[in-house]
């Protein structure tokens, strides 16, 4: 008997992960009734029980028409009645843009080999010497310090650069005259931009995401394109993109910008146009543009256009040259000492042509599912590169200075609550830069990856937020004094800014990650919705039956990977044959996790039905976990695309161990605020059955990360490679660097003057840096120290200490000299 009920449990197991069909399941059944009857004992009455409890009901789903008379059709029409209404906007947005590794892990088996085979991105050599030489040149001509104090912008001299040399169309195809380089190529030239100044990356980058290029590029006319292209990779255009309003920032679909189609005149000759009253706010790069891509709503009351009556044609963008009669531009705002240009825009009763619309006549009206495509792979590029920028700089910055600065006669490096600041930069930039890595790799493959876009939007600036903060804990006093030797303030000023453009991160968790994911990236729910609206009721059915089933046998297969790898504490799901053997363990945790999220995700859809929407907090939190789940595979993916650099293991361990006890954080928080208490209950069961198996990242780990970020090598080069490294001609803070990397030189010295100084006849080396000078005259005086040594010795404690100095000012913190000798300079030059 306990064979028998074995056999039941464990073929019933292996049938859900295989997904068999209903016939399968009926001739197992009756097999095993049979076995049971013949072998078992359980009698005749049993086994008719049995049949009458198991048989039927598989006779039911395995015969089509009994399936669709008696289970289909009723739960199709309540499927119906029960969906709820979608607007144009919110179908807009779930059918906008592609799924791609998404939709692996939403399917709670993912295909790792199709992760791992591809790629790693790379420059090619056309974009490498751009990088090299261009953007180097670029960085040159600047710094964050004199863009935010003296010019409150990028100097004249470096916007001039910016435009002779293509930084404003690079996406622009080379036969218009832009550099077209990859999506990759994008996203290290505005990480390496923000790493030395952030006007500069902002500058360079909104002309290369949600900008007109990559609308015209996407849907413009030939006309337009052998217009505006040409012009704006030579830079003789400045573009900007008006989208948000007053009244409609993260509600952007709401805008209330509206164009009314109507007869104007224009040029001298009469046209069909469109009278537009627009007032927009917070748009980068308006107070120089000019050329302004407008998103608004068109009016045609007089169905000028329609030809179905319809009044309201929807969200449509154009191309309005800043010149034209009643376009206003507005003053600068002042975003956090960002210091780039972004300012309002308005306009009333202002008359365009027809033919302005992006796209022309035929693109009226589909503006939103337009902009929702363009932000896709903007918001994949752009804020998570400036991001990865400033971290670099962060990271490399802080851990010099720990591990130069002294305090208690050690390196400040050397203190385990230090260890946890640092290991918590260094841990969080390796996976940042993953995902950025990864999600670049995504658009340079053909993807427009909404969903992913929008985890790495969120999850690196947030992940960026938490890294400057533990460098101001780092830094200390020296942190929140301003001035050029403070690396570390603007980045600190400035990481709000990052955290709420291209879609506040409130907004991007709680409605975007999983309220567009759960339907885009789940494989049946869009198809039973699309069944469900099918004006063919016979084709309808059909659909929708195929789609169903499908359905239920997908969360029956998670339901029983779920429930194993929670039996075996998370050792059953295989990790690939191409996986490195020390982290298998990790392949195996992100499958058990796609499993737990896929079966919590149907299993909150259909509790919460449309009300889901509504449920931000468990919404966010299924987001979370599908966000984590990406972001331990881009860590993955990384690892395997450096060579497996075994130096490397500690960042490794360490953003995955974090990532994964994020994500199961997230699972229990949607269990402990569940509505069906015993439902939520058993999922816990069944998922964590031993309780919850991931842990934070240990203070030894932390230690491991912290000593590696403190030590010169290419791990740590790896860690921070692609930023800018400006000399000390340019920046103060370079010196901490210098200083850093004498490090192991002045450790020698002290190594081969121990015994004298344990003797006696040498005091030991000054912790103050000054005092160090008197100490460094008297040990080469009396022959302790080798010429070589006094000049290692001598610039370690001259480098030392210009970086732990900080900038002082007149009383009255009067920079208008500073501003005015840098014209001079200007002039001169």
């Amino acid at each position: 008997m306990f064979y028998w009920i074995a056999a039941l449990l464990v073929g019933a197991m292996a049938l859900m992960q295989l997904r068999v069909n209903a016939w399968f399941w009926l001739l197992a059944i009756l097999l095993w009734i049979g076995g049971g009857f013949r072998f078992a004992g359980i009698g005749l009455l049993a086994a008719i029980l049995l049949v009458l409890l198991l048989v039927i009901p598989a006779l039911m789903v395995a015969v089509k028409p009994l399936r669709y008379a008696l289970l289909s059709r009723p739960i199709l029409k309540i499927f119906q009645r029960i969906l709820p209404r979608m607007s144009q906007t919110e179908r807009d947005a779930i059918e906008a843009g592609t799924t791609w590794w998404d939709a692996e892990l939403f399917s709670g088996k993912p295909a790792w080999d199709k992760l791992l085979q591809l790629a790693a991105p790379k420059l090619t050599a056309e974009e490498q010497a751009f990088f090299d030489n261009e953007v180097e040149q670029l960085c040159g001509l600047m710094s964050d310090w004199e863009s935010t104090e003296i010019w409150q912008d990028l100097s004249p001299q470096a916007w001039q650069f910016v435009k002779e040399n293509g930084f404003l169309g690079m996406i622009i195809p080379k036969r218009y005259g832009g550099k077209e380089f990859s999506a990759y190529m994008h996203s290290q030239v505005i990480m390496k931009l923000s790493s030395h100044c952030s006007a500069a990356a902002i500058s360079v980058m909104v002309p290369n995401s949600l900008g007109p290029a990559e609308l015209l590029l996407q849907y413009g006319t030939e006309a337009q394109k052998d217009y505006f292209l040409p012009r704006l990779a030579a830079g003789e255009e400045i573009p900007c993109f008006a989208l948000t309003s007053p009244y409609a920032g993260s509600d952007a679909a709401a805008i209330p910008d509206i164009g009314v189609v109507c007869v104007g005149s224009y040029d001298g000759q009469e046209m069909l146009g469109f009278r537009i009253t627009w007032d927009k706010r917070y748009i980068t790069l308006a107070p120089v543009a000019t050329v302004l891509g407008l998103a608004f709503r068109v009016q045609d009351p007089d169905r000028l256009l329609a030809v179905d009556g319809t009044v309201d044609l929807g969200i449509t963008c154009a191309l309005i040259p800043v010149n034209h009669p009643g376009v206003v531009t507005g003053r600068r705002h002042w975003p956090l000492n960002a210091v780039f240009q972004n300012g309002p825009t308005s306009g009333k009763d202002v008359f365009i042509p027809l033919d302005w619309v992006i796209g022309g006549r035929e693109r009226i009206g589909k503006g939103w599912r337009m902009l929702m495509e363009c932000l896709a792979a903007g918001r994949a590029i752009s804020l998570p590169s400036s991001t990865v920028g400033f971290s670099k700089l962060a990271v490399r910055g802080a851990s010099a200075y720990a591990a130069m600065r002294h305090q208690f006669r050690i390196p400040i490096g050397k203190f385990e609550g230090i260890h946890e600041m640092l290991a918590r930069m260094g841990g969080n930039l390796y996976l940042m830069d993953a995902v950025r890595r990864l999600s670049a790799l995504a658009v340079d493959a053909g993807e427009k990856p909404s969903v992913i876009s929008a985890i790495s939007k969120y999850h690196v600036t947030e992940r960026g937020r938490i890294l400057i903060n533990a460098g101001m804990d780092v830094l200390g006093g020296k942190g929140i004094c301003m001035g050029p030797n403070n690396f570390l303030a603007r980045s600190y000023q400035q990481m709000p800014i990052a955290i709420t453009v291209e879609g506040a991160n409130i907004l991007t968790r709680c409605l975007i990650i999983f309220g567009q994911g759960a339907i885009r990236c789940h494989p049946y729910v869009l198809k039973e919705m699309a069944a469900a609206g099918e004006t063919d009721q016979d084709k309808a059915l059909a659909d929708f039956d195929r789609a169903l089933f499908a359905h239920i046998s997908f969360v029956f297969a998670n339901f029983s990977r779920t429930l194993m790898a929670g039996l075996t504490s998370g050792s059953l799901p295989s990790a690939p044959r191409a996986a490195p053997p020390e982290l298998r363990h990790f392949y195996r945790a992100v499958n058990r996790m796609s499993a737990v999220f896929a079966l919590l995700s149907d299993v909150s859809m259909f509790v919460f039905g449309g009300s889901l929407k509504f449920r931000e907090r468990i919404s966010g939190r299924l987001g979370d976990i599908l966000s984590q789940l990406y972001l331990v595979s881009s860590v993955l993916k990384r690892y395997e695309d450096d060579g497996r650099p075994q130096e490397d293991l500690p960042y490794v361990h360490w953003a995955i161990q974090d990532a994964l006890h994020q994500a199961q954080e997230a699972c229990l928080g949607v269990l402990d605020n569940f509505p069906n208490r015993p439902l939520a209950v058993l999922l816990r069961l069944i998922a964590f059955p031993f309780g919850a198996p991931y842990k934070l990242p240990s203070d030894a780990l932390d230690s491991k990360v912290a000593r590696i970020m403190q030590t010169s090598g290419d791990s740590r080069d790896r860690l921070t490679a692609g930023m800018y490294m400006p000399g000390t001609e340019q920046s103060p803070h370079a010196f901490g660097e210098l200083a850093f990397q004498l490090i192991p030189q002045v450790n020698a010295i002290e190594a081969r003057l121990k015994p004298t100084i344990q003797a006696g006849t040498l005091a030991p080396l000054p912790q103050s840096l000054i005092e160090m000078q008197h100490w460094i005259t008297a040990a080469a005086a009396s022959g302790e120290i080798t010429e070589q040594e006094r000049q290692v010795l001598q610039d370690f404690a001259r480098y030392g200490d210009i970086s732990v100095q900080v900038d002082d000012f007149p009383q009255d913190f009067d920079l208008l000299e500073s501003a005015q000798k840098r014209m001079q300079a200007l002039q001169q030059s």
